[in-house]
């Protein structure tokens, strides 16, 4: 079974979303065989990748962060739409995190970047803004020689 999973940007400007919408259903639509999809779920590119990852017919493993990681979501839109992935998930893994720390975030990246055999990256190609960011999980996933496929539309620039 080929296993992929996804980091990303929690925010994708509208600009952007068109040609990361086509660059995720391009990786998850060029495997052969059974897929097994890895994410968060976190708003924006995690639950982008999760949703069309189920509708390419992928089994999702849901990697949550902390005990109260619902707590950390501000949108009502991006909670429904967490726990909905969640619930059609083949199976769910625990970090062992009380709370939704930049630790936590840095734990479930690793655990995604050391269980796929691809790293899909929503990125910018701009720095981490906190400790388990975006850049930060590619460059381990990187250190360990995992494939990494960058999907961003160049010239845009995230909020």
């Amino acid at each position: 079974m080929k296993r992929i999973g996804v980091t990303g940007h929690r925010s994708i400007p509208d600009e952007a979303l068109g040609h990361v919408e086509q660059g995720l259903r391009a990786v998850l639509g060029g495997h052969q065989g059974p897929l097994e999809a890895f994410s968060s779920l976190a708003e924006g590119a995690d639950q982008l990748f999760a949703a069309l990852a189920l509708e390419c017919g992928a089994d999702l493993t849901v990697v949550v962060p902390s005990e109260d990681y619902e707590d950390a979501f501000q949108d009502p839109g991006a909670l429904a739409r967490y726990r909905d992935l969640k619930q059609r998930a083949s199976q769910e893994v625990r970090m062992a995190f009380a709370r939704s720390t930049d630790e936590a975030y840095y734990a479930a990246g690793t655990y995604i970047a050391d269980s796929c055999d691809r790293l899909v990256a929503v990125w910018d190609g701009q720095p981490a803004r906190g400790h388990g960011g975006t850049a930060e999980i590619v460059a381990y996933a990187r250190r360990l020689g995992k494939p990494v496929t960058v999907i961003w539309r160049e010239g845009v620039a995230r909020d």
